[in-house]
């Protein structure tokens, strides 16, 4: 039996993260622990993209502390998402959620067929049997989105749900009548 790469123990790869290792040193240097717990103090989950141009808690006026953030590619209501939530909203304070998708986004740009097509052109893997969720109309998406946390029947029936996009041009959401 050949092990894979991945399941054998490897050295941390210094190199490759000597830049974040560096900078969480100066981080611990100035580092102060807080008294902050677990708990999502405005009772607040968003869901919003991976991309780096959002700032979840800026865009809303908050704090660390003060919602839960669950991030993927395209903001999508994943299983892993529904999972979350369950344990946020019985656990960790949360009462309201926030689907929050933004203009601009790379899952929002084509079909699932094209983005693994650009994959395979890139690397030479083929993903097709990863599901990316695409979309390729946002606001259909949004509202699908919306209605599977809303119906979720692991959630509590009194959990507030609502969507809004976030334009990353003005940094303006954009709430939306789901």
């Amino acid at each position: 039996m050949t092990l894979s790469r991945t399941a054998i123990l490897q050295p941390f790869p210094a190199d490759a993260f000597a830049d974040v290792i560096a900078a969480n040193e100066d981080y611990a240097q100035q580092y102060t622990a807080s008294e902050l717990t677990g708990w999502a103090v405005k009772g607040l989950a968003v869901i919003t993209c991976m991309d780096s141009r959002i700032a979840p808690l800026g865009v809303l006026g908050m704090q660390p502390g003060d919602a839960k953030i669950l991030r993927n590619a395209g903001a999508r209501v994943t299983e892993d998402v529904l999972r979350t939530l369950v344990l946020a909203t019985y656990l960790l304070g949360v009462r309201r959620v926030l689907v929050m998708p933004h203009t601009d986004c790379k899952m929002a740009s084509g079909e699932e067929v094209d983005v693994h097509q650009q994959i395979l052109e890139k690397s030479g893997v083929d993903t097709r049997s990863l599901e990316i969720r695409t979309v390729t109309d946002q606001m259909s998406a949004l509202v699908t989105d919306v209605v599977r946390v809303r119906a979720f029947p692991l959630l509590p029936a009194d959990l507030v749900v609502a969507g809004a996009i976030l334009d990353v041009g003005t940094g303006r959401l954009q709430p939306m009548d789901i």
